[in-house]
């Protein structure tokens, strides 16, 4: 990819902490450089291959330590490449963490109800679904830092457990195909295997 000098920032560094590669979630460490439409790439410049896209995970403070200096002196490039000298050592907040799979157990609370909830969520550039804890889907609806929000969709669904068993599946079943309609979730049925039945009790 070719960019003019005067459109990038380059001889830019990340510690680790801050980008992941956009197709594997990994963190990334390492030299990268940004556009000036807001996009980041691994490499010095646009000519050190092979120049992967990132992405920022977590970065409250929008800075990046660079190697320069293995003293106490440290240079800090913000994402402007506006560098300035500060003494100590500051340390990088926690990487951001991927959601993992949790299913909720319904309750003889939930059972008595007739339903209760199930969370999920959806990677935004791929069809990937993963159910998760109501703890997982609060720290991505408001966008938690410890957690890779950026990447996901949350979602939830009521699910009936108990009652005539015909009636169950077909409730779930419109649930369902309702939610797949509203959101655009293609294949989350086959998420689900069509087991609308799960939990019934």
């Amino acid at each position: 990819m070719y960019y003019p000098l005067s459109q990038i920032t380059p001889n830019l560094y990340t510690n680790g902490s801050e980008f992941a590669y956009v197709n594997t979630n990994q963190p990334y460490t390492g030299y990268y450089w940004k556009t000036s439409s807001g996009k980041y790439y691994t490499g010095k410049t646009p000519q050190d291959t092979p120049s992967e896209e990132i992405i920022i995970i977590s970065n409250p403070s929008q800075i990046s330590i660079t190697p320069s200096d293995t003293s106490n002196n440290f240079s800090y490039y913000n994402t402007d490449g506006i560098s300035s000298e500060y003494i100590g050592i500051v340390s990088p907040p926690p990487p951001a963490l991927l959601p993992l799979y949790s299913h909720t157990i319904p309750t003889q609370k939930d059972y008595q109800i007739g339903e209760f909830r199930r969370y999920f969520c959806k990677k935004t550039n791929e069809i990937i679904y993963l159910e998760i804890s109501k703890d997982t889907y609060d720290k991505l609806t408001k966008k938690d830092s410890t957690i890779l929000y950026q990447l996901y969709f949350p979602f939830n669904i009521p699910w009936k457990i108990s009652g005539d068993k015909t009636q169950v599946f077909t409730t779930n079943k419109n649930i369902v195909e309702l939610t797949i309609s509203q959101l655009k979730l293609p294949m989350f049925s086959e998420y689900l295997k069509n087991d609308f039945t799960k939990y019934y009790k």
